[in-house]
């Protein structure tokens, strides 16, 4: 008997454990439904948009990201539950949008370094600090979360290969994007009118669809670059805004 009360109590022990790490699991694989993933507006220095940048941040307002937007990325899933950004340039792209849904942005913070190595040292670090709360955040499972993040931060071949696996910068290799078809290896400078939509399955960090989409404006914001990804923009010298770096 007492045997018998032995191996059955060990049982319930190994049941329990079981249990607990089957729950820590699934705690730990918390990665939202659906990311969107952008790159600044354009931009006139290194704090501020230009006045073709603060067009086509409003039009991401109006068409896109914001509360009533025409072309809503969001449909019956609801408004994004999170804006992300980094530097000045995508914390003032994604304030119209932010705010039309009276949401807060979540600021990685880079601020401009007259030292690019000490900048390019934050990116990387702030760029692995929000991609890891971001696939491990159980506040963020099943959620929709917009992301407006520094292009070469997105995806940039020469980083790629400098940091690899647990090292990884950008976030193509820390989605593990790079296991999709179809995902651009670099985010060209001039690109700054286009969409990364990343959808995850549910309980799983590895991503099951990648789509790439334009953004169109159509004749509301006819000054704002809508040129094919890779292309150039169009805009001249005497445009006010600056090649991002």
């Amino acid at each position: 008997m007492a045997a018998a009360a032995s191996l059955r109590a060990m049982w319930i022990r190994l049941a329990l454990a079981s249990a607990l790490l089957a729950g820590s699991y699934a705690a730990a694989i918390a990665a939202p439904a659906r990311i969107v993933i952008l790159t600044s507006a354009e931009a006139a220095d290194d704090w501020r948009l230009c006045e073709i940048g603060d067009q086509r941040a409003r039009a991401l307002r109006y068409n896109y990201l914001g509360a009533k937007a025409a072309k809503t990325l969001f449909g019956e899933d609801g408004p994004p539950a999170f804006f992300f950004a980094i530097t000045p340039h995508t914390v003032a792209t994604a304030t119209p949008a932010a705010e039309s849904w009276r949401k807060p942005i979540i600021h990685y913070s880079v601020l401009p370094q007259d030292d690019p190595k000490t900048r390019d040292e934050a990116l990387h670090a702030r760029t692995r600090e929000a991609a890891g709360n971001i696939l491990n955040n159980p506040a963020l499972k099943g959620k929709t979360i917009v992301m407006v993040w520094d292009r070469r931060h997105i995806a940039d071949p020469e980083l790629d290969k400098k940091f690899e696996r647990e090292a990884a910068v950008t976030l193509r290799q820390l989605f593990h994007l790079d296991i999709l078809p179809g995902v651009p290896r670099e985010w060209p400078a001039q690109n700054h009118d286009y969409f990364w939509i990343v959808d995850f399955p549910e309980s799983s960090n590895v991503p099951l669809k990648f789509e790439l989409v334009k953004q169109d404006f159509g004749k509301s914001f006819p000054k704002v670059p809508a040129n094919d990804w890779g292309e150039p923009s169009g805009l001249s010298s005497d445009s006010g805004c600056v090649t991002t770096p």
